[in-house]
Formats: structure tokens, sequence, C-alpha cells
């Protein structure tokens, strides 16, 4: 009896361990410094590293505006991970500024490795030299910026990387593209969506050309979803930079009921999955040359819809947010 019970007991074990799912290996690109959404998606990918469900290969900037990779330097620090590699853009474009100085308190006041974009590698040699030394089938690209970086990685060469091109790159490697863009609401801006907009001919090429399974997230998904006000409220942060940027920007705005959470759902799905907080619907755009996003016919894309309340989603997601650095 004691042998069958011991038995079981191993079964068990290793049922238990070979049901523990490998982390998500996660490049974020992200256009962080004219909202700061994107700091919660980077602090949650982070928490979501530390609890083991999320392995986070490089954080990559899509804006070129002085702050940024300096910005993710100093999070990916706080987060004890200071060697993640940060890339960005190298051209002059796109440049959205941080008008609400969150970036720059920060940078001022964290330690951090990169001071300036200068230091940071270039954002498409960067995506080549992770994708390359990646399983096949294994990435999950997060983006919740532009799509310049994506656009240049289908147009790239043959490189010391690897002997493929961008495109031939990502089908080998990526297993999924995550994106919050894109809007398809029935408000008076539809169609209309940053993201895609501030650079429609690299949105343009990525709609049309982008070859692995696509989850989106768009507009009037975070836009019913509010986070932050827990966090500043949350006497047992200190000296947090994820608590900084929202105590400030939410103050200027004389915000009190949260910011719209645009960037933390596409982090949500991409780790955790789109069930049980989303349900979804196929469907594809084409993107106009203005950058308006135009519901086509064809089911490329696998587009959000809501499942859970936004209050509900809000937590989870805030609670990540809230999430502090593992000590070392």
């Amino acid at each position: 009896m004691k042998k069958f019970l011991c038995c079981v007991c191993i079964l068990f074990l290793l049922g238990s361990f070979a049901e523990k799912p490998k982390p998500v290996s996660i490049i974020f690109d992200t256009d962080i410094a004219p909202d700061y959404d994107d700091v919660g998606a980077t602090a949650m990918l982070h928490a979501l590293e530390d609890k083991g469900e999320a392995k986070l290969l490089a954080t990559i900037s899509c804006n070129t505006f002085e702050t940024t990779a300096p910005t993710l330097s100093v999070l990916n620090t706080y987060f004890n991970r200071p060697n993640t590699p940060v890339g960005i853009t190298k051209g002059a474009q796109p440049n959205k500024d941080c008008s609400q100085q969150w970036a720059q308190a920060i940078i001022q006041k964290y330690p951090h490795n990169i001071k300036s974009n200068a230091e940071a590698e270039d954002a498409v040699a960067l995506y080549r030299k992770i994708l390359s030394s990646q399983p096949d089938k294994s990435v999950t690209i997060v983006t919740v910026g532009f799509f310049t970086n994506l656009a240049s990685l289908l147009n790239s060469t043959a490189d010391e990387y690897s002997s493929l091109n961008g495109k031939d790159l990502v089908i080998k490697k990526v297993k999924q593209l995550v994106s919050m863009a894109a809007r398809i609401d029935s408000g008076k801006n539809s169609g209309y969506e940053f993201n895609v907009v501030v650079d429609a001919k690299a949105s343009q090429k990525v709609f049309n050309e982008w070859p692995t399974p696509w989850i989106m997230s768009g507009f009037e998904i975070g836009e019913k979803i509010h986070t932050g006000i827990r966090l500043i409220n949350n006497d047992k942060i200190q000296n947090s930079p994820v608590k900084d940027a929202f105590k400030i920007a939410l103050t200027k705005d004389n915000n009190t009921i949260g910011r719209n959470s645009w960037d933390e759902t596409a982090v949500l799905v991409a780790v955790r999955g789109i069930q049980p907080y989303f349900d979804s619907k196929k469907l594809n755009f084409k993107v106009e040359d203005d950058g308006k996003d135009v519901v086509i016919p064809g089911k490329k894309i696998t587009y959000l819809t809501f499942k859970q309340t936004p209050e509900a989603i809000g937590k989870v997601m805030e609670d990540l947010m809230m999430h502090q650095p593992v000590k070392q």
C-alpha cells in the first residue's frame, strides 16, 4: 500500500512539473514617452518574468524622442534586469515627446546604464540578433507603439546574424505578434488610432505583409480600462519609477479615475492568453495613406472583444503593475 501511494505521489509530482508552461519569450516594442501606459506595460512584463510566466528578451523603442532609451533602461534597472538589451529606431522620425515630463523626472532620479539614445542598439539589428538566437516559432513580439521597427525588420536583408531576409526570419522565429493598434468603435475618430497614424507608411507595410498569427487590442478596449489610482495611493510602494511616472502624469491631468490602459492589455494577452479576460473575432484591415484603418473582408487578425468587465481586467493588470522588484 505504501509503495502504491509513493508511486501515486511521484506521478502527481511529475505531472505537476510537466504541466507548468514555459515562460513566453517576449520582444517588447514601445513608443514610451507620449503616454505612460507604456510604463505600466513594461512593469507588467517584469512582474510576469518574476512570476516565471515571461522572459523579456529585449526592450525596443520605435520613438526617437531623447528620453526613450534611458526610460527603458531605468525600468529594466529598477526591476533588477539592467542588462536587458535596449534598442531604438535610428532614423530622425518618429519623434513624439514626453510633454508631461514624467520621463525626464524618473531619468533624473533613478539609476540606469543607458544615458542616451545613442548608446542603445539599432532596433533592426537587435531584432535580428535576438530572433536568430531563439528556437523556431518561439518569440512573441509585443508592439504598443508605431510600426516603424517592424516594417524595417520586414525590409531587412541578410547580415552577420542570419542569412535570411527579414520576412523569412520572422516566419522562422516568431510565434505571434500582439499589438495595441487600430480603432473600430463608433466614435467620430473611428478608424484613426495614434499608433497606426503616426507612421502610416510603416503601418501599411506591416498590415499588408506580416506573416505570423496576429492578436490585436484596439483603442476601444484599453479606453474603457483604467489603472494607476491604486498604484499611486499605495504607501507600501516607495522610490518606484513606475509609481512616480503615474503620479506625475495623473496629477498634471487632474485625473482621479486612472489612465486608459491600452498597452497593458497587449502584454496581458501576450503572456496569459486571450481567455479568460477577453473574447475575440476575426477580421482584417486596410490602412489608407493617412493612417486610417478600415475593416475589410478577411481573418488575418484576431481582434479582442470584452468578456470580463473592464474593472475586473483592470484589477488584474494593476496588481501586476504594483509588483515590486524581487530582492537580490
